[in-house]
């Protein structure tokens, strides 16, 4: 699969409610996962919550997007992030580290409990991206 470049976009429990308002405009295929089914949270207010949907529509347009948890802030302004993603580990790994230079790491570039392999970045800029390579056994993301 090549890598791919999507909008991310963050919201503050109205997630669901977002992504299929997005699914009715674009149409496609609207898949969603909670916190509560990766156990990403022991916060009982927010196993419910959306931790990623992803739309994909016939077009071949993405749009993914997830609900902030409840200890992260969610301004104005950071609610869009820039997802990679794709299952060339290399080219993905590298672009991370380059994004990096002079930026922070959010969540290191490791095995994420859906399986693949993820890491979340703010460059120098204050650009906020997501890296996830897919792994074969998990083509949830």
């Amino acid at each position: 699969m090549p890598t791919t470049l999507n909008p991310y976009l963050g919201f503050r429990d109205n997630a669901r409610e977002a992504m299929t308002f997005y699914q009715s405009v674009f149409g496609g295929d609207l898949t969603m996962a909670t916190f509560g089914e990766y156990q990403a949270t022991e916060d009982p207010a927010e196993q419910d919550k959306i931790m990623h949907a992803m739309l994909t529509t016939p077009h071949g347009l993405v749009l993914m997007g997830a609900d902030t948890p409840n200890s992260m802030e969610l301004a104005d302004g950071s609610n869009i992030s820039i997802s990679l993603s794709g299952d060339d580990e290399t080219e993905l790994r590298g672009y991370f580290d380059r994004l990096l230079e002079g930026g922070e790491i959010g969540v290191p570039m490791e095995k994420a409990p859906w399986g693949d392999i993820f890491g979340m970045l703010t460059d120098k800029y204050g650009v906020s991206w997501l890296v996830n390579v897919s792994q074969e056994q998990s083509q949830q993301m």
